[in-house]
């Protein structure tokens, strides 16, 4: 715990003790409304008719919740998680399936660790733009934008940007499909 203390600094140390249990209140808030009124109270911008289930945040101790940028008329479904280690915007009609997972940073873990000279630690935003929906249990990589109307099929592993009104599947992620309105 020292270790970890003196890496990442006393005040981001004592962000993470102080918003740890305010997530745990948030945890335990049983409607979605209540929660986005939680969320909004510690900095997160959250549009109107936009629903909430359980939904998990983590790395929120970097910038705080104010990473978290979420449109009119989204949907978050059961067990989503959500790093806050950079920024993550939803804009509106925005879904994310249940179980589905949101990076915004990669590291191997302490100073120290043998690889992170190979793997160095970085953070980059996920930008969701309009009208995208994200299947259940898919995994959004660090930095990408999932542009609008597209589709990610329930359990991909995305890795790069899915261009708009796209239909990707699998893993790593490929396009199947344009959208034709």
């Amino acid at each position: 715990m020292i270790k970890a203390i003196n890496e990442i600094g006393l005040r981001k140390f004592a962000r993470f003790i102080i918003l740890t249990f305010y997530t745990a209140v948030y945890d335990h808030a049983l409607f979605s409304p209540l929660r986005i009124c939680l969320l909004r109270f510690v900095g997160a911008k959250i549009g109107s008719n936009t629903i909430l289930y359980n939904v998990k945040f983590f790395n929120f101790y970097h910038q705080g919740f104010s990473n978290l940028r979420i449109g009119d008329d989204c949907f978050l479904g059961n067990e989503v998680m959500v790093d806050l280690a950079d920024k993550v915007v939803l804009k509106d009609f925005v879904t994310l399936s249940n179980r589905s997972l949101v990076l915004t940073h990669t590291n191997v873990g302490f100073k120290d660790h043998p690889l992170q000279n190979t793997l160095p630690k970085k953070s980059r935003q996920v930008i969701f733009e309009s009208g995208s929906f994200i299947g259940a249990n898919a995994l959004i990589m660090p930095g990408l934008t999932i542009s609008e109307k597209a589709i990610v099929g329930a359990g991909a592993i995305v890795t790069k940007n899915v261009f708009a009104k796209s239909i990707v599947v699998g893993n790593p992620a490929k396009d199947i499909k344009k959208i034709h309105e």
